[in-house]
């Protein structure tokens, strides 16, 4: 062992523990599941939490935000009311404003949109938004059903532009007991202050899986709402699609520098949900870091064991001339292959698992219980397939456990030769 050693030093150390992890299977195999495990878990961890974050961030920015949103300042102040007598750009037209954002460099699209309170008549449900858009420009760029990966209709047809039209959420229907081609009775309010008195016809039903849409919105026309609403060709909101959403901070500035102080440019990225999740990254890395040392501990004990059966052979490594620090190196390998080994099998099944899971979703109301009507979240969850996850899992996985096996590596070198051999 001696002699190898020296011809071969470094390599000398790394060929024993190699070879070292093989000489009890038993033992080897406990290491490497303990290890592969925790690695899994907390690629599925990463790949959940993944997903739940990247399903947020589309809810917001179909429903919410857009890439950037546009509103009047005075929008802003009372924005809980949903005010619709300050339109943006103290009025301007929508269609001139629309058209000279998408002039501007990496839009993709600039769409007016209006949201209100509507108070209904002769129905158990007694309040709702009515939600103004243009139909067809609007599913031609989103998928209001995260899911299918559709437009969410579910039944009839979406209101034709002008009309005196709607569709509700499959959610409303039911509670309210409505059918297609009955009319809704309700009042909103102008932005005059004046009340108006609206009855339009269900066309048809859809079924997206934000539930407060579901449940709540009355989708109509953008140009009906806009007349009815006194708004003469102005819009309340603009939402702005950038052509890649990593571009949103700077088409946000490109928009502010347009529209000056009376408007308010938001990037989706300050959305108070999306930033709450973000931010609760540092309490998921700290749960996975204690499913990693957890497993950890099955490999310490393992390591321990080793120096206790091997006692004798210690003796031997230094009695042949090998330092403490190459010792405790030879065990600290053994370890390190044991980790690699588990991280690599942990990969491989996490893999697997979050690959399919990228491709059918979990049902997410049937696992939390539903309940998120007011967080902007799909019913459904896709898990994120992602390299950078699985290179994370392997490397967190291979880092935490070897570290872990340090100590127990160091009780080795603290083993005197002639007091081995002697037991």
């Amino acid at each position: 062992m001696h002699t190898s050693y020296k011809r071969g030093g470094f390599r000398s150390l790394v060929t024993i523990a190699r070879r070292n992890v093989f000489r009890n299977m038993r033992r080897t195999v406990l290491c490497i599941v303990a290890v592969a495990i925790a690695v899994f878990f907390t690629i599925l961890m990463q790949s959940m939490i993944g997903g739940m974050i990247r399903g947020v961030e589309e809810v917001v920015q179909v429903f919410d935000t857009g890439h950037v949103s546009i509103v009047s300042a005075g929008f802003e102040a009372d924005k809980e009311y949903l005010p619709v007598q300050y339109p943006v750009a103290g009025g301007r037209s929508a269609e001139e404003l629309a058209a000279e954002i998408r002039s501007l460099p990496g839009v993709k699209a600039a769409l007016p949109r209006i949201t209100a309170y509507a108070t209904l008549q002769d129905s158990t449900v007694k309040h709702a938004f009515l939600w103004g858009i243009r139909v067809a420009e609007e599913t031609a760029l989103n998928s209001f059903n995260a899911t299918s990966r559709s437009n969410g209709l579910a039944a009839g047809r979406y209101p034709e532009t002008g009309s005196n039209e709607c569709a509700v959420g499959v959610g409303m229907a039911k509670k309210a007991g409505l059918k297609i081609g009955d009319r809704i009775p309700l009042k909103t309010v102008s932005a005059q202050f004046s009340d108006k008195m609206w009855s339009p016809e269900i066309t048809g039903f859809f079924e997206y899986d934000y539930q407060k849409y579901d449940e709540d919105i009355i989708l109509v026309d953008f140009d009906r709402l806009q007349r009815l609403l006194v708004l003469g060709d102005a819009a309340q909101q603009i939402f702005v699609f950038a052509g890649e959403k990593g571009q949103s901070k700077a088409l946000a500035a490109r928009l502010r520098d347009m529209l000056g102080e009376g408007d308010v440019v938001r990037d989706w990225r300050d959305n108070y949900f999306v930033s709450m999740m973000r931010q609760s990254m540092a309490i998921y890395m700290v749960v996975e870091l204690v499913f990693l040392i957890v497993a950890s501990f099955l490999i310490v004990n393992t390591v321990v064991m080793i120096i206790h059966e091997r006692i004798k052979e210690i003796g031997m490594m230094g009695s042949l001339g090998m330092t403490r620090r190459e010792i405790v190196a030879v065990f600290f390998f053994e370890a390190v292959f044991l980790s690699v080994l588990g991280a690599l099998a942990g990969v491989l099944a996490g893999s697997i698992v979050t690959f399919i899971g990228s491709l059918f979703p979990l049902d997410f109301n049937a696992m939390t219980g539903g309940g998120f009507k007011e967080f902007p979240v799909s019913g459904t969850l896709f898990l994120r397939f992602s390299a950078d996850i699985l290179f994370t899992g392997f490397s967190f996985g291979v880092l935490v456990a070897s570290i872990c096996t340090l100590i127990p590596s160091l009780k080795s070198a603290f083993v005197e030769p002639v007091e081995a051999l002697r037991r």
